[in-house]
């Protein structure tokens, strides 16, 4: 099939062209008449959903660009305002009307009608969001969409000094690659310092929102939070049960592969210890990695790289650039992190990103890219809620496309030796995230199952859980205060609870679709976008297969793909 990036913007039937979301009473009337519309036909219950569909894609795009203007900038009191009307006064008018709308889809006689495999997906999501609806939730998950955003402000702040310049601390990281030892070790310690400033302040916004989100489960009818929100996030192909045997994988087959990795960089650095602020460095006669210098020459250079992997990759960011639908540079007042926005209307989505000009920037930009052709692929389905699909796919897109394009990296870097570091950096990351996703998951697990825990108890349980996936080769003596409050400054705690474990699942189906590539490029990306384009009308397994994949992370298939990517790392190396 032939794939195209020259995507339109949905046209208008329902709506009026020149509809904007300014208020809850110019938008009521047109829930109110979807709510009232008598539907006497299949055609007529078809006619229904496309017309919901679009006032979906309407509301999702405009609360999609209130948060995209306010993570740019998030020192601006109107764009912060905005986004706050939203979420207080908009999104809690709406959720009774969806949950009606969703009641009188199910009690319609004409639904038997409709193609039972095409909209099976779609129709089980339907009824989830009526079994989790409950009223009084209402205003409970709208202060938790207001409060979410408060971990923004607050590390879009944090800057430090170094040689006399202020820098965010996504450019300060990248003082970490110095040849320096001593600068290295300066600005690790500054950089740890000034998040400590900030823990009593993060400690407390997150007190808030473990105590609400403990609150919606209970009005729920659920035991805790984290049954809550699993079937909140459609988890409905693995259970809590399959996450703590990949805990346990990791442990097992991981751990192993990454103590000889940081073993090799402590020999190659010839440091008789391996501190964390080594671990971006290179021996002193080799300079660190600098693919690009500014914003605009790391788009450029991602365009040429996924040109040359396919064109049709290419021209999705050349429609993106276009459409000026990229933030690409770190800078002070900006939120923290990386992310593409699907816009649901326009179909070309958003990227938002914080580069300073390193190694990790390309793969984050690559990451984000692979996001960014998922919203292209699934643009055309026909309602917004086929293009709900599920997070351990949308992952696998953005995952597989790091690795994918690995081959043509040659944009960022001219040299044949620094492409193979570049490479081997890259693979590396594949390997040593995995430790991190069982910790952050695991500590969740705990976080949500003991939602009376003290900030004593939570900081205790964090650095057990933190231990047990520790390799053997850093040393971090002395560095507790900084080890104990490492957690803060992983974002989803904060704003998307319970979505980590995606990463490890989607890894592991990312490096099954590089294995695929390694034998047959051109089968890969057909059976990659091929998948994609479904969007989330099928279930994850289906999803996977069509992708050429098997949906298993069990301990065995772990060991299989580790053992993959070491065997092409030890070619590189």
């Amino acid at each position: 099939m032939m794939y195209t990036a020259n995507i339109k913007k949905l046209e208008r039937k329902y709506l009026p062209h020149d509809f904007v979301v300014a208020d809850w009473q110019n938008l009521e009337p047109y829930f109110k008449q979807l709510l009232d519309r008598e539907i006497d036909s299949t055609e007529k219950l078809v006619l229904w959903l496309h017309d919901q569909s679009e006032l979906e894609a309407a509301v999702s795009e405009d609360a999609c660009w209130r948060q995209i203007k306010m993570t740019c900038d998030t020192q601006n009191k109107d764009l912060e305002e905005a986004f706050n009307y939203f979420c207080l006064q908009i999104q809690p008018n709406i959720q009774p009307y969806a949950d009606a709308l969703n009641k009188k889809l199910l009690s319609s006689p004409f639904l038997k009608d409709l193609d039972q495999e095409k909209y099976f997906t779609y129709l089980r999501n339907v009824k989830k969001s009526i079994e989790l609806f409950r009223e009084e939730n209402i205003p409970l998950q709208a202060e938790l969409a207001v409060l979410q955003q408060q971990y923004g402000q607050i590390t879009g702040a944090m800057t430090i000094e170094v040689n006399g310049e202020q820098y965010t601390l996504q450019q300060a990281a990248k003082f970490l690659e110095h040849k320096d030892r001593s600068i290295r070790e300066s600005v690790y310690h500054k950089i740890q310092q000034r998040r400590l400033q900030d823990k009593e302040k993060l400690n407390e916004l997150f007190d808030k929102l473990i105590a609400i989100r403990d609150a919606e489960s209970k009005n729920a009818g659920f035991l805790n939070y984290r049954d809550y929100r699993f079937k909140e996030l459609g988890r409905f192909d693995y259970t809590q049960e399959d996450c703590f045997q990949f805990h346990d994988a990791v442990k097992l087959h991981v751990l192993p592969l990454v103590n000889e990795i940081y073993k090799k960089k402590k020999e190659q650095l010839g440091v008789d210890t391996l501190r964390p602020w080594d671990l971006e460095a290179q021996p002193a006669d080799i300079l660190p990695l600098h693919p690009f210098k500014t914003g605009n020459e790391l788009l450029q250079k991602s365009i040429d790289c996924f040109k040359k992997l396919d064109p049709f990759f290419g021209d999705c960011l050349l429609k993106m650039q276009d459409l000026k639908h990229l933030d690409l540079e770190s800078r002070k007042g900006k939120a923290p992190g990386g992310y593409n926005c699907p816009l649901a209307e326009s179909g070309a989505p958003f990227i938002f990103m914080n580069a300073a000009g390193q190694m990790h920037d390309v793969t984050t930009m690559v990451h984000e890219g692979g996001h960014a052709i998922h919203s292209f692929l699934s643009h055309h389905l026909e309602l917004s809620g086929f293009k709900e699909y599920p997070m351990e796919i949308a992952e696998v897109a953005s995952m597989s496309m790091e690795l994918f394009s690995m081959d043509y990296w040659e944009t960022f870097f001219s040299k044949e030796e620094d492409l193979l570091r570049a490479k081997e950096h890259q693979l590396e990351r594949v390997i040593t995230i995995f430790p991190w996703i069982a910790v952050i998951d695991k500590f969740q697990h705990w976080l949500y199952l003991n939602p009376q825990h003290t900030n004593i108890e939570r900081e205790q349980t964090w650095m057990s859980i933190l231990k047990e996936f520790t390799d053997d080769i850093i040393d971090f003596e002395g560095l507790e205060s900084y080890r104990a409050n490492a957690w803060q400054r992983q974002l989803h705690l904060f704003e998307v609870p319970f979505y980590y474990i995606e990463y490890g699942i989607a890894q592991l189906g990312a490096i099954g679709m590089w294995r695929q590539f390694k034998i047959d490029k051109k089968t890969a990306i057909e059976n990659y976008c091929n998948a994609l384009s479904l969007g989330g009308t099928k279930t994850l397994p289906a999803l996977y297969k069509t992708a050429g994949l098997s949906f298993d992370f069990s301990p065995d298939t772990i060991k299989v793909l580790m053992d993959f990517v070491k065997s092409e790392m030890n070619k590189i190396g």
